[in-house]
């Protein structure tokens, strides 16, 4: 069998900080985090696949736990691959772990739960170690009407109020399992300042986390009545819900994927 025809597939757990990158998905004339992880496989492995990534975060959105298969025609330990391909990425973006998985995996169609988290900063006056992590409101927020607009979130809805006008998507029903909101330093590595919004779901629509913060900030800082969400998901209006939050604040955190049995060992473990 000629090498170059025999495939492997990697799984790999990618992190990076969504500042200065232009999303998840490869684009023409700019910098992608798909593009730059392609590189670095292709630089270990000229005949490699493009990664497939699950979630396509956009333009400033962050990630601890992305999740991205490729195929390649070298068999390398999952050691092997995290630490060769950590050599040819950038500072902002890390291969987390890599393990073998069946060739052709599409980990997409595999996702079952998915987790997003936004991060508000409540401060008056900015601070710059926050400055590329989360958004800055200087007003006060009503915590526990929001937590009360939060409820209406969870379960399974028509989410196309909640959605960018660039998201064509016919199908537009997802399932929310949880919209929390925690505060105070317990939260939060121990600072008070950060209110974080939780997001799980089986998926979401383009901008629709983000839709759904600034609509909960709307709520909670007056400018739209309590019961809003429910209206907007009633309604299917993108004009009843509220403001598009920054993308700064929001970090894909977690994915569970439905898995093959036949996995190679993870690396680290």
């Amino acid at each position: 069998m000629n090498p170059r025809e025999a495939r492997f597939g990697v799984l790999l757990e990618v992190a990076y900080t969504g500042t200065h990158f232009h999303g998840w998905a490869s684009q023409e004339d700019v910098r992608t985090v798909q593009g730059e992880l392609t590189g670095a496989v292709r630089a270990v492995d000229p005949h490699a696949s493009i990664p497939r990534g699950t979630s396509r975060t956009d333009a400033g959105v962050h990630a601890t736990r992305q999740l991205a298969a490729f195929d390649s025609s070298v068999e390398i330990p999952a050691r092997g691959w995290v630490l060769a391909l950590n050599e040819h990425l950038p500072d902002d973006a890390c291969v987390r772990r890599a393990r073998a998985i069946t060739s052709k995996f599409e980990p997409r169609f595999a996702a079952k739960r998915k987790r997003y988290v936004y991060r508000v900063l409540l401060d008056r006056v900015r601070d710059p170690l926050w400055h590329a992590r989360s958004w800055r409101i200087g007003w006060p927020l009503d915590l526990d009407v929001m937590r009360r607009e939060a409820s209406a979130i969870v379960g399974t809805h028509d989410f196309r109020g909640f959605r960018s006008a660039h998201d064509s998507r016919t199908e537009t029903v997802r399932t929310v399992m949880r919209a929390e909101l925690l505060s105070g330093g317990g939260a939060a590595g121990g600072d008070a300042r950060i209110l974080q919004i939780v997001f799980e779901g089986n998926a979401f629509l383009y901008n629709m986390v983000r839709i759904l913060v600034g609509t909960l900030v709307d709520v909670g800082r007056g400018n739209r009545p309590e019961g809003t969400v429910a209206r907007a998901l009633a309604s299917g209006s993108r004009a009843d819900a509220g403001m598009t939050a920054p993308a700064v604040g929001l970090t894909l955190e977690d994915i569970q994927l439905d898995l093959p049995d036949d996995l190679g060992p993870q690396w680290p473990p």
